[in-house]
């Protein structure tokens, strides 16, 4: 479904979740100006137990003119609205919006499913705010987002909010509305600088004085009051002050869920990949390597763990995930070799670029995909390859041409599957260019030999081209050491190993005597 598919009905009513935050707003506001651009009869409201009282909300709604209106339900009988009902930021028949009865209903989400039986439906749980998937939506049919009606400063301000002061921010697209609005920044400093009551300060106190640190693997667990999702990260921030606590979570609790952000000021953890484990099946969680939050859906947590305190599963997961992986610092590891099995690449096309052919050598650069940033500088010898999932990574002249064979046929990656198409964005000026625009053939010669074995628990790579990020390993994903360096050590994704590796003629490759052994 597009929102071409809504352009039938009218009128359309754009409903934000009962107590609305800064992303439903923004998000509902953006759906209003789209829909009364085609001429549709639109309005924008919310519903629920009372009022906006949020001094940020109320200078929000107030500063922007966002034409939002309050719903008050008389007793048990339904509010009835005409056409069509747009839940926003919030799914239609769940327990955080007020139901209106409607001729028919559509969903424009990105939380975690819940409702199924809603046709008319854009959920996206990958996203960190409702306002990039609206922002996302209306340029694609071509609505040109400016902030002369404000909104530009509402979207902006709503991602803002939802990933916590942009330090949950990771989903590609997220990064991209956030450097392509215009916005008002005086605004945003006011809404910001009043973000935090009396009351809000007396909440992050009390969950101070309630933590359960465990001494083992020196992470901290806090419950807090319900509170504006900034609340949570400010706790998290002063967690990290304390010198035994190296990783912490705090959370509260919702009608539909437990939000929860995490931090964690050690290499060996990255907080983004900790928020997702936490959430795994039963949510979405992400951000940045030291700053990352999620969200909980309380129906799919229920139904997986019905007899467990919140609080049990926190400390239990926050336990499980500190045993679940081994760390491999690559330039002081040496493989068990009489464990692995030799393999050679195999012969299957994929990209490349020559960074010197699309920006001058010393250009700072980010390469953005969906599996984060990436950031380096342009050089005469630098490769950026793409592989046949599209996953990005840089390679060097020197192990190019000894691995690839270069073509100049352009490498069509519309042909692969994936959710954002990699951008080398200019670091110096700011502008985007779409990678793949400039993306070639490549195809392995079969001089690429590896010893490798499956996963059989998570393993946590420090390789000796980057001691500062860990690669993740996942049960059943393969460790790899390069015949040629016993210590240039990766993981390769399990799917992605079965597709362009095989394995050498075991008769053929026997050379295990002598072999130095340490075991994982």
């Amino acid at each position: 479904m597009d929102l071409k598919d809504l352009e039938q009905y009218n009128p359309i009513t754009v409903q934000c979740h009962d107590n609305p935050d800064a992303d439903a707003l923004a998000a509902g506001y953006g759906l209003y100006c789209y829909f009364k651009s085609r001429g549709k009869d639109v309005s924008l409201v919310y519903s629920g137990r009372s009022e906006i009282q949020k001094s940020n909300l109320k200078l929000m709604v107030e500063k922007l003119k966002l034409p939002i209106e309050y719903l008050k339900q008389n007793g048990t009988e339904p509010i009835r609205r005409k056409g069509l009902v747009v839940t926003v930021d919030c799914q239609y028949g769940a327990g955080n919006v007020t139901r209106l009865e409607a001729d028919e209903a559509a969903i424009v989400d990105h939380h975690q499913v819940e409702i199924t039986d809603v046709p008319l439906s854009i959920i996206n749980p990958n996203l960190g705010s409702c306002s990039t998937l609206v922002w996302k939506l209306i340029t694609d049919e071509g609505y040109k987002v400016t902030d002369e009606n404000g909104l530009g400063t509402a979207l902006y301000y709503g991602l803002y909010t939802d990933t916590n002061q942009f330090s949950e921010l990771s989903n590609p697209l997220d990064l991209d509305m956030r450097e392509e609005l215009d916005f008002d920044k005086s605004l945003i400093t006011l809404f910001r600088n009043s973000n935090l009551s009396l009351e809000e300060l007396e909440i992050a106190g009390i969950a101070m004085i309630r933590c359960s640190y465990n001494d083992d693997y020196g992470f901290a667990v806090i419950k807090s009051q319900p509170c504006d999702p900034n609340i949570l990260g400010l706790i998290s921030d002063f967690l990290l002050q304390v010198d035994c606590i190296k990783t912490c979570v705090v959370y509260n609790q919702w009608a539909d869920g437990y939000k929860l952000s995490v931090r964690s000021c050690v290499r060996e953890v990255n907080a983004s990949e900790l928020a997702a484990y936490l959430t795994e099946d039963i949510g979405s969680g992400g951000g940045h390597f030291e700053k990352a939050g999620g969200f909980i859906s309380m129906k799919l947590y229920e139904e997986k763990y019905p007899t467990l305190h919140a609080e049990g599963y926190f400390n239990n997961r926050m336990t499980q995930y500190f045993d679940s992986f081994t760390l491999i610092y690559a330039k002081d590891y040496e493989a068990d070799l009489s464990k692995m099995k030799r393999y050679t690449k195999k012969k299957i096309p994929v990209g490349y670029v020559r960074a010197d052919e699309v920006l001058p050598v010393g250009t700072p650069i980010t390469i953005r995909t969906l599996e984060g940033d990436v950031e380096m500088t342009v050089e005469e010898d630098l490769y950026v390859m793409i592989g046949i999932k599209g996953e990005v990574y840089p390679n060097w002249k020197k192990n190019f041409e000894k691995a690839y064979l270069a073509t100049d046929e352009p490498y069509a990656y519309e042909d692969k599957q994936t959710e954002y198409v990699p951008v080398i964005k200019n670091r110096q000026n700011g502008s985007n260019l779409i990678l793949t625009d400039y993306a070639r053939i490549c195809v392995p010669t079969g001089e690429t030999h590896i010893w490798a074995r499956p996963l059989e628990r998570g393993v946590k790579v420090f390789t000796q081209w980057d001691t500062d990020k860990y690669m993740l390993g996942k049960p059943g994903d393969y460790l790899a050491v390069k015949c040629d360096d016993p210590h240039d050590v990766y993981v390769v994704e399990r799917d992605i190993f079965a597709r362009t590796y095989e394995e050498d003629d075991p008769e053929s490759t026997r050379v295990k005597e002598g072999m130095a052994r340490q075991p994982e």
